[in-house]
């Protein structure tokens, strides 16, 4: 289940997070894009401004672009003309839908408990094959446990070897992982996780 106050504080900030949000897309997002056949249908969970999504559709990809906060939707829609929509990542209700999923910086605001439905959801609306991007915040000896950051968003702060656990209980096979650091919105440092697992 998304959490209400983080999915209030989308809703309010919508504006600074577009005034002040880069064009370029993430560094992971072409890596990922070139697993992919050609017009791939992707799921993105979490596309916010929709700078990712717009990098999708240049490269030929056909879009689903969504997001749990309207003003965020609102937003990728006026500022890249996306399609995007609002759903919940407990709303997602596929089978076998789309190629890829892409869930940049997103599922991380879901309680550990919530993750495995999340999971279980995304691996039902891939195709066999498909691919599934996620990074997620790490939690460390100072901040091991989940909980809300400065700016009041919840934020599960797992382990490396939790979360590859967790994929693999869904049905994922992990294909490559990465470790690097980071900055949140909230000016907080810390170690990310970058994962790119596929369905068998």
């Amino acid at each position: 289940m998304s959490d209400p106050a983080t999915l209030a504080f989308y809703e309010r900030e919508a504006p600074r997070y577009t005034a002040s949000t880069a064009e370029m897309h993430v560094r992971h997002l072409d890596p990922f894009l070139d697993r992919l056949p050609d017009g791939a249908r992707i799921l993105e969970l979490g596309c916010g401004v929709g700078r990712d999504a717009a990098r999708m559709a240049v490269r030929g990809f056909a879009i689903d672009a969504t997001d749990g906060a309207a003003a965020m939707v609102r937003k990728a829609r006026e500022r890249f003309g996306l399609k995007a929509r609002q759903m919940r990542f407990d709303e997602l209700d596929a089978e076998a839908a789309y190629d890829a999923v892409w869930a940049h910086a997103s599922l991380l605001h879901l309680t550990r408990a919530d993750l495995p439905d999340a999971l279980r959801r995304i691996f039902h609306a891939l195709t066999a094959g498909g691919w599934h991007f996620a990074n997620f915040k790490l939690g460390d000896a100072d901040q091991p446990d989940e909980g809300r950051d400065l700016l009041g968003r919840w934020t599960s702060l797992p382990s490396p070897e939790w979360l590859v656990g967790q994929y693999g209980h869904a049905g994922f096979r992990a294909v490559e992982t990465e470790r690097y650091p980071g900055k949140g919105c909230d000016g907080t440092q810390r170690d990310w996780l970058a994962l790119a697992v596929r369905k068998p």
